[in-house]
């Protein structure tokens, strides 16, 4: 596989003043909670990279857009900021939170958050090197409800995949032996159908799997700007379409939980984070009783204690807090609240504050294919 280049990786330069307006803004909402990206570059290269959606993928040094600490301050002052219920993913839309020059910034943001004596979900995800050194970091923090998703696919095809997936095995390996506090799960992924689903792929993952509180499986996250860069390398299309949702054909999905029958494994990253820390799922999905079907039963207990649907005063009262334009729209079953022309950081927020999932009707979410792009589900 191919080396990554440590001259970029090793150091942060502060960003140019040119830089792009989408990643500037280093806070934004997504489905895992207030996502911080405060700084922006990565050398790793994967083909299938978000990047690509923000004109960044050629950026391959580190950049640094503001200090931890004022990245930190405007975190928690966020409008969408809730003490001890927001969820937070640090560092990953644009970079590798432990890329060399990177993870120093990690740590300061991490410890900065644990000072401030905050319980909140934190998700840190990595496919580079974790070092004993770094799990003993980690392991101090007091406060926060931190988990390590570490990437593993698979992948042997240097034009989708250039760095070796042994580096994130090993990684896990080294969670393995000194992890107790933080909470470690296998993010396989992408998992692309005709690419990395062979029986040894899925015997790879199993074995892996022994090494991790829990795994996540997922497929592929297929834009135009994504299959156009795969063109470009020579890469023949991955799917006859593309899709605003990750693609994994139902097929797909079949013989991974065949292969996995008796493991922890789940089709909700969220999921996956509350099993290992044996807490409520925070995106509530619970009520979507067909994406629970594989979770352990002692899980969905859990889960299925803490959901409760909310009343349409309470919902209405969070819809008014986000300005979401069609209030008397709400509907509220015991699967899903419905809303129309919202935001995706009007549903996420609305859905980390009720543990209860949030829709909008032009992006229905159709029955057994558990929010899946409908590619391979047709």
């Amino acid at each position: 596989m191919a080396e990554v280049d440590f001259m970029r990786a090793k150091s942060v330069r502060r960003a140019p003043d040119d830089l792009p307006t989408s990643l500037r803004n280093y806070i934004d909402y997504r489905k895992s909670g207030l996502s911080l990206n405060h700084i922006v570059g990565c050398p790793l290269d994967c083909g299938y990279c978000v990047r690509h959606l923000f004109d960044n993928f050629s950026m391959k040094r580190p950049h640094l857009i503001v200090d931890d600490e004022i990245a930190v301050q405007n975190l928690v002052g966020h409008w969408a900021f809730r003490v001890g219920v927001t969820p937070i993913q640090i560092f990953n839309r644009a970079t590798d939170p432990f890329l060399p020059g990177v993870k120093k910034h990690l740590f300061k943001t991490l410890e900065a958050l644990d000072r401030r004596g905050l319980s909140n979900p934190v998700l840190v995800i990595t496919r580079w090197r974790i070092e004993p050194s770094d799990v003993q970091r980690l392991e101090a923090l007091k406060n926060l409800q931190l988990t390590i998703l570490v990437t593993w696919s698979g992948i042997d095809d240097e034009r989708v995949e250039p760095v070796s997936s042994a580096i994130a095995a090993e990684s896990l390996g080294v969670l393995a032996k000194s992890a107790s506090r933080v909470k470690k799960i296998l993010y396989w992924r992408p998992i692309i159908s005709g690419l990395n689903d062979t029986v040894g792929h899925f015997r790879s993952a199993r074995q892996l799997s022994d090494l991790a509180d829990a795994t996540v499986f997922t497929g592929l996250f297929y834009r135009d700007e994504i299959r156009a860069f795969f063109r470009e390398v020579g890469v023949p299309d991955l799917y006859a379409a593309v899709a605003r949702r990750k693609i994994l054909p139902r097929e797909t999905e079949r013989r991974i939980l065949a292969h996995f029958e008796g493991k922890p494994i789940f089709r909700k990253t969220s999921c996956g984070v509350a099993f290992a820390h044996g807490v409520p799922d925070f995106n509530g999905h619970f009520g979507i009783s067909e994406i629970c079907d594989i979770c352990p039963k002692a899980q969905r207990k859990i889960c299925g204690e803490h959901h409760h649907t909310p009343d349409l005063v309470t919902v209405k009262e969070l819809a008014r807090m986000v300005s979401l334009a069609c209030v008397d729209e709400i509907e509220i079953s015991d699967r899903r609240i419905e809303v129309s022309g919202s935001s995706e950081a009007q549903r996420y927020f609305m859905q980390h504050s009720l543990n209860f999932q949030v829709h909008d009707r032009e992006q229905p979410h159709r029955l057994n294919r558990h929010g899946r792009a409908e590619v391979g589900w047709e």
